[in-house]
C-alpha cells in the first residue's frame, strides 16, 4: 500500500561530503515504525545497476549507520513517514539529469511469517553542481 511512497520525489542530490555518488531520501513502505535492526535491507538500484550494500549509508534524523551495523541497532527507530537518507558511493560523479532510481526495502516484521517491506521505482532528476 505505501510502497509507491518509499522513493521520495525530488530528493536526489550530491553528496554531501563531497566524494563522488549520491543520496536520495526514501520511507518506509509500513504503516508502523520498527526499529533500525528490523531493517534487513534498502537495496538501491541507480540507472539499472544495483549499489552494493556495502558503498551505502542510511541515515535517520542524525545519526548514519552503515548496513552491517543496522541489526545491532535497537535503541534508534525509522518512522512511519519520516524520510531517511540512503547516501551511496560511486566510482565516478553522477551526471546531472535524469536518474533511473529503484528501491527495494525488507522489513522484518514479527507477526508475519514471510520478510514485509516494498519496492519503488521513479526517474529522478540530478540538478548541476
Amino acid at each position: 500500500m505505501f510502497e509507491k511512497y518509499i522513493v521520495c520525489e525530488n530528493s536526489l542530490r550530491h553528496r554531501g561530503d563531497g566524494r563522488p555518488g549520491g543520496e536520495i531520501e526514501v520511507r518506509m513502505p509500513y504503516y508502523r515504525g520498527l526499529f533500525l535492526s528490523m531493517v534487513e535491507a534498502v537495496d538501491l538500484t541507480l540507472d539499472g545497476q544495483p549499489v552494493p550494500p556495502g558503498r551505502t549509508t542510511f541515515t535517520v534524523r542524525d545519526s548514519t549507520y552503515t548496513f552491517a551495523e543496522m541489526p545491532h541497532v535497537t535503541g534508534d527507530r525509522w518512522e512511519m513517514g519520516e524520510r531517511a537518507v540512503l547516501a551511496f558511493e560511486a566510482d565516478e560523479p553522477l551526471a546531472p539529469g535524469a536518474h533511473d532510481v529503484a528501491v527495494v526495502v525488507r522489513l522484518r516484521i514479527s507477526y508475519m511469517p514471510v520478510s514485509g517491506g516494498g519496492r519503488d521505482h521513479k526517474q529522478l532528476v540530478l540538478e548541476g553542481a
